[in-house]
């Protein structure tokens, strides 16, 4: 399997969120794979104990390595974050908008909840595009834009409106983005959508052992880097619970919703428990 070609040694990287979970995970894994990495997050302990592992397997350590403290969710910040790359570094081969909370909001409970939720899932990642794309265009070389999306924003499970409103949200912009690059003469970076599974980090969390159904950080982002190299934009990762079929069948039920006028969220409605049941298990159509 080939690597994209802006996960080259000597190129950076730069990773929202950053100090845990999946986000560690990346910058750990660029920074093995040779890469220079700026890794941000809220400012504390956390970002820095990220920062001085990721030197730790860095090909120049603490030189390849920037601690950025960060809010995603102020432009100013982040725009802070794209000079203080490019001043360290030159340029920028991966944007990695990752950074995310979690525990949002029903539809019509806790407006602030609401809002918070929305500034770092959505405005984030917006921010981010908004801040480096044009800069990368112009280097001329190799790059690649991850936006870390989840399953959450595609079939839109009941019980956290806010959140998955905020994921689907970064699935409808980066398949714009990505639709828009491929449309700039010139343009040699791709867009991806990494769509995580049951995944263990810090935000998913219920205690201090990793369930059986979950993946850890490092198989996502392994996952990821492969489907980068394959020059795939949907990258739908299954976990220990749930296989790729499962999910797609998941994806398919949701959409035809819309086209079979079903409830919404027919999934969980009871009158279509049953015909869900059986197309889980291949015995019917939508």
């Amino acid at each position: 399997m080939n690597d994209h070609p802006a996960l080259t040694p000597g190129r950076v990287a730069v990773v929202t969120g950053a100090a845990s979970g999946i986000g560690l995970a990346a910058a750990s894994r660029f920074a093995r794979m040779g890469l220079k990495v700026c890794l941000a997050d809220l400012d504390g302990p956390a970002l820095h104990e990220a920062a001085a592992s990721a030197a730790a397997v860095a090909a120049g350590g603490k030189d390849d390595v920037r601690a950025v403290p960060t809010d995603v969710a102020r432009l100013e910040d982040v725009q802070r974050l794209k000079q203080v790359a490019y001043d360290a570094f030159g340029e920028v081969a991966i944007l990695m908008n990752n950074a995310g909370i979690g525990n949002g909001a029903k539809p019509w409970k806790d407006p602030e909840r609401w809002r918070r939720i929305i500034e770092v899932n959505l405005w984030g990642v917006i921010n981010g595009v908004q801040a480096f794309t044009e800069a990368m265009l112009a280097q001329g070389t190799p790059c690649a834009i991850v936006n870390t999306g989840s399953k959450q924003g595609i079939t839109t499970p009941p019980g956290d409106a806010a959140y998955n409103v905020s994921k689907a949200g970064v699935k409808v912009l980066t398949e714009q983005l990505a639709h828009e690059l491929r449309n700039v003469p010139g343009n040699q970076i791709t867009a991806h959508l990494l769509i995580p599974g049951y995944t263990f980090t810090g935000m998913t969390a219920r205690g201090p052992e990793k369930p059986a159904e979950a993946w850890t950080a490092d198989q996502v982002v392994d996952l990821m880097v492969d489907s980068m190299g394959r020059g795939d934009f949907y990258i739908l990762c299954p976990d220990n619970a749930v296989t790729r079929e499962m999910d797609e069948r998941r994806i398919q039920w949701a959409a035809d919703d819309l086209i079979r006028n079903r409830p919404a969220l027919s999934r969980w409605h009871p009158d279509h428990a049953e015909a869900f049941a059986a197309f889980m298990a291949g015995a019917a159509k939508p």
